[in-house]
Parts: C-alpha cells; structure tokens; sequence
C-alpha cells in the first residue's frame, strides 16, 4: 500500500499547530543549481547583507541575518512553508512523537493577526476556555502585531508548570483579556471511544499519530466488530487539525476493500504518490457515519473524502478546514531546516479540497462552527490546482439541517452526535420497513 521511499525527507499533513505537528519520511530531495537570472537577484541580496554588516548601529551575527532573510523568504510563499533553525528542526523532530511541553492550540494568520483555529481537546488551552477564533494579541509582554507562527509558538512553548499569559480578542468583547495558562505535557490522546445505545459504536480521534491505526483496531474490536456485535459506527473527526498521512491512509484503509484511497500531485519528480485500499483486513460494512467541522484538517478531509467518495460512510456535520497541500521537510547543512509546500493532494474522485474543504452529505451546525477560520482564511493560501473534480452524472442532493433550537441550546447536548446516533438508527428500521413478508 505505502511506496517504498528513501532519503531525508519529511511530508507533513497536519494543520498549523502549536500543541503537535506530524509528519512522514518521504523521498530524496536535490538542490539543483542556481539560474543566471536567480543570481542577478542574488546580487541584491548580498549587497544588502554587506551594507547591513558594515553600516548597522551594532555588530550582527552574519548567521542571524541569513537566518532571518531565508525565514521571509518562506513566510511569503504560503501559510505553510517556513524556516526551522536548528533548535526547532530538533523540537519538531520530538513533536513527532506527540508529547512536549505546551498549551495546545493550533494556530494561523487571518487578516494579519495570529487566530486560533481551534484547541486540542483535553490540554490547558482548551480547559482555560480559548475558542476557534480568537485574536491573540499578546504573549507575555510581547505583542503579536507581525509576529510569525513560528515565533508565536516558540512564546507559548515551555516546560510543564510553567505559566504564560495570553491576551485574546475575542468577537463582541471591546477589549482584550488575559488568560494565564499553566502549560503541560501535550500528549494528546489519538483514540478515545465508547459504546452507544442499542449495539452502536462512537470513536474519536483526535489526531493521526504514529498508533492511531492501531488504536482504533483496538476500539473497533472492544466495540464488538471482531464479534460482529457492531450494528453501526460514528467516527468523529471534527477539530482533528490532521498528521501522519499514512495513518489517515490506514484509517480510510479499515473501511475500504478496494481502490485509491488519496494521490498527491506536484511540480517536481517524485511527489506524485498514490494510495490504494487492500481488502485484508476491511471491516464488515456496517452503516457509518462521519462528524466533522470547521476544525477538521487535511489528513482528517483525506480520511471524510475518501470515505464520501466510495460511498462508505455518510459525512455530517459543517464544512471542513481546508487545507489540501502537502508540506516536505528539507535538512539543510548546518541542523536547520525548511519546511516547504511541494504537493496538494486529491480524494479518490480527484477532487482538491484546498480552499474548499469536504462538504457535508448532511449539514448540520450546532458545535460553534462559525468561530472556525479556515484555509481560505489564511494570508497567501494557495488556491485549488491540476485535477478537476469528476462530476457526478446526476447532481448529488444534500441535506441541510437547521441549527438547535433554543431548548436544545440550553440543554447544551451534541446535537450533532445525537443527530448521527438518529440517522443510524433510522437506517434499520427503513431496511425492516421494506423488507417483504415470507
């Protein structure tokens, strides 16, 4: 299923986060040679970096300078490409095994100021109460007004224990507010599960990391899909901001017999990658659903996409974040690294979700979606590129529910999740409606 590939590469999928980012070995890359127009250019560049040397007020580190112009230069590129010096290529490299010290949000620009896209359930930004939304206007006593992901994230990381102030604008406050957030050990839980009425199963996942696969082997069978005991099952993926795009792959694989599961498509040799479902292992074809939202990101959408495409599961919830490009990990020399956009990638229909995102087969808000930017949002996203989506002969209806009433906003529950449970049921007591007498 997974090709076989070399070299020291890393390809991430996951969304911008400050709580985990994931990624997968890859393929080699090459540094091909610098054009004779690219070295008129370069021309400036290094002219700029003598007078600078020469003539600024105090003597500046040459490695601090180049550090800082090749960081603007992947800043201007897209919400996604950017600059690690050594220290943070090292963290990240950590990052990957999911536990660090945090507060765990994941975050981007939208209009010029760091937004919060969503929280990650269970760490200490989401228990202070920040939302999918929020203006980060301060961190510590450092404003963010230009301020750059990177940076953002290197503020709010820290060891466990130790304190650090934010100060969120919030849409209808006037001011902003200060949350003092105890950071903590950020080892999010990939897999959460439980079993529901009448034989009907729900599982989370939060994440795609290194086990995920395999968790949710383990939650399938305690829910009784080994036994053929599961009658139907919810997959909630909403505010997984993504990961590891081979355990999205291994998770669409579980479902799925046959087929492409996700490719990926890009401008240099070698990012063109497909992924096919295998029949080992497929569970039985019970009725599915899939809950996503707003904050529901890449791995996450090749998950729902994959699914939505071979008809397997039914998608419920709001439109998805968005974000449909792959981004490759590249060391460089010195212990830096460049986290670069080299791919985008499409569900099995050849649809790309970038800046579009999985629309939901049944609508339904009611989780504080609105709040959710998403990749569209984003300062220099990039737009959808190569492969049409292939339309469909007849145009696909969708079910648009409206939001909670105002007795279901104060009783607070998940509509959404009640709403699935209901459809799932719903779909046994059709199949006895139209069975035919002996």
């Amino acid at each position: 299923m997974f090709k076989k590939v070399k070299g020291r590469r890393l390809v991430a999928l996951s969304a911008i986060a400050v709580a985990i980012s994931i990624f997968l070995w890859g393929a080699s890359y090459r540094v091909s040679a610098v054009s004779t127009k690219a070295y008129e250019n370069i021309r400036i560049f290094t002219d700029a970096l003598s007078i600078v040397q020469d003539n600024y007020v105090e003597e500046v580190d040459p490695k601090n300078l180049i550090y800082g112009a090749v960081k603007g230069m992947l800043q201007g590129l897209d919400p996604h490409s950017s600059f690690m010096t050594p220290e943070e290529y090292k963290e990240m490299q950590v990052e990957t095994k999911g536990s660090f010290g945090g507060i765990g949000i994941e975050i981007g620009i939208r209009d010029g100021m760091l937004t919060v896209v969503a929280p990650i359930e269970d760490t200490p930004a989401f228990k202070a109460g920040i939302k999918a939304g929020d203006r980060i206007v301060k961190i510590g006593d450092k404003y963010t007004k230009d301020m750059s992901i990177n940076d953002a994230v290197k503020l709010m990381r820290g060891p466990k224990g130790a304190k650090v102030s934010i100060w969120i604008l919030r849409e209808g406050w006037k001011d902003p507010q200060e949350f003092a957030i105890t950071r903590d050990i950020i080892a999010v839980k990939s897999v959460k599960y439980k079993a529901l009425e009448d034989g009907f199963g729900y599982i989370r996942i939060s994440q795609f990391q290194e086990k995920t696969a395999g968790d949710l082997e383990d939650a399938l069978n305690k829910l009784g899909s080994s036994e053929g005991k599961l009658k139907g099952l919810i997959l909630d993926l909403r505010n997984n901001p993504g990961g590891l795009l081979q355990q999205a792959v291994e998770v669409s694989d579980k479902f799925l017999d046959s087929g492409l599961i996700v490719y990926t498509k890009g401008r240099a040799p070698g990012q063109d990658m497909r992924f096919e479902a295998r029949e080992e292992g497929t569970q039985p074809n019970y009725p599915m659903i899939v809950m996503v939202n707003g904050g529901s990101a890449s791995a996450s959408e090749i998950v729902a996409g994959a699914l939505q495409d071979h008809k397997r599961a039914v998608i419920l919830g709001t439109q998805t974040f968005g974000k449909g490009s792959v981004q490759t990990i590249i060391p460089l020399s010195d212990g830096s690294a460049i986290r670069l956009t080299t791919s985008q990638y499409y569900t099995p229909s050849g649809r790309s979700i970038q800046a579009k995102g999985i629309e939901p087969d049944i609508i339904i808000a009611g989780d504080g979606a609105s709040g959710h930017i998403k990749e569209k949002d984003l300062e220099r996203h990039l737009e959808a590129e190569g492969a049409e989506p292939q339309k469909p002969e007849k145009p696909e209806k969708k079910i648009k529910v409206e939001e909670k009433t105002e007795k279901e906003k104060e009783e607070a529950e998940d509509i959404q999740l009640k709403r699935a449970l209901d459809y799932l049921k719903s779909w046994y007591i059709f199949q006895g409606t139209f069975k035919k007498p002996a």
